[in-house]
């Protein structure tokens, strides 16, 4: 994890300790480098600004951008809030965990779900492999009767 801030960093600095003191942060400092990028060439180029809210300089804020990087090098997700917006560091983890899981197996999770729910089988899943592959999967009966909905326990949780 790298953060990315438009403050110098002494101002960083200053934060971390606020922040480990705040929030009851166990250790030394935050646990990740922050990068300083205060001309905003960065944040800029990443469109990170937040044209609506404005800073006490008159200058406009950073929006808070969380970007998760997969292992071949390309973006697996994207969230750009607003600079008056928290982000939620559960979903996040959540959604890690979930890009993680699909990667290795051909799952697809659900809106919602949690480390340790179940699946669904994505759509290029054949019958054969889903028999041999997620013997527990079960077919949820729907109203057009189209066997698309195959749920499976976690893989690797059981």
């Amino acid at each position: 994890m790298i953060a990315i801030s438009c403050d110098a960093v002494a101002t960083h600095e200053a934060w971390i300790t606020d922040i480990v003191a705040s929030q009851a942060v166990d250790g030394d400092g935050l646990g990740f480098p922050i990068i300083g990028d205060s001309d905003r060439t960065i944040v800029e180029s990443l469109g990170m600004i937040d044209g609506e809210m404005k800073g006490a300089s008159g200058m406009p804020m950073p929006a808070r951008a969380v970007i998760v990087v997969s292992p071949g090098k390309t973006v697996a997700l994207s969230i750009l809030y607003p600079a008056t917006t928290g982000r939620n560091f559960d979903e996040i983890l959540r959604v890690i965990d979930s890009l993680q899981l699909t990667a290795k197996y051909s799952v697809a999770t659900p809106a919602n779900w949690k480390d340790g729910s179940p699946c669904m089988l994505t759509p290029g899943v054949t019958t054969e492999q889903a028999a041999a592959d997620f013997p527990d999967h079960e077919i949820l009966v729907v109203p057009s009767e189209k066997p698309y909905l195959r749920i499976t326990p976690q893989p690797g949780k059981q």
